[in-house]
């Protein structure tokens, strides 16, 4: 059970992940965006996914905050961060954040086609992992479903 005053804090950066996906999906990208925060709370970097505009197939959210978080704090072990995403991460994001050792994973909605932390496989709990990764779903829920859903609607209709 998540208590009020930490539901607030992940209720402002997931109200920030929307925000980057917002962006991404009027730059033709699907709509997904990411930031990595420390234990004090403090922005440490955001992204969203470029694949598309960066012509990368490993160009998504996730993968981005982790680069540039790497590079910032000159270090790739994130133990004591944690990663909000408005999606699921899929397979190459699950095991980015395996090996990162993110400290906390917070995403908004599942993704019942690719998503590799609960909904399809749960990578995390699996033989393979060497990382146990604590992992806090369902954070905004419904906002990040729509987002996503209303995008991919639009895209049909184009």
């Amino acid at each position: 059970m998540i208590n009020n005053s930490d539901y607030l804090v992940h209720k402002k950066w997931m109200s920030r992940v929307l925000e980057l996906a917002k962006i991404a999906g009027y730059a033709g990208e699907v709509p997904v965006g990411a930031v990595i925060v420390n234990s004090d709370g403090q922005l440490i970097t955001e992204a969203q996914n470029r694949r598309e505009r960066d012509f990368d197939p490993t160009a998504h959210a996730e993968i981005l905050a982790l680069r540039q978080a790497g590079l910032i704090l000159q270090n790739w072990h994130l133990n004591e961060y944690t990663l909000y995403v408005n999606l699921e991460p899929c397979p190459m994001c699950s095991g980015a954040i395996l090996q990162a050792r993110i400290g906390l994973l917070v995403y908004g909605a599942d993704d019942p086609k690719t998503g590799t932390i609960r909904t399809v496989a749960n990578f995390p709990d699996s033989v393979f992992s060497n990382h146990r990764l604590s992992v806090l779903g369902g954070i905004m829920e419904t906002a990040c479903r729509q987002q996503l859903q209303s995008w991919f609607t639009q895209r049909r209709k184009k």
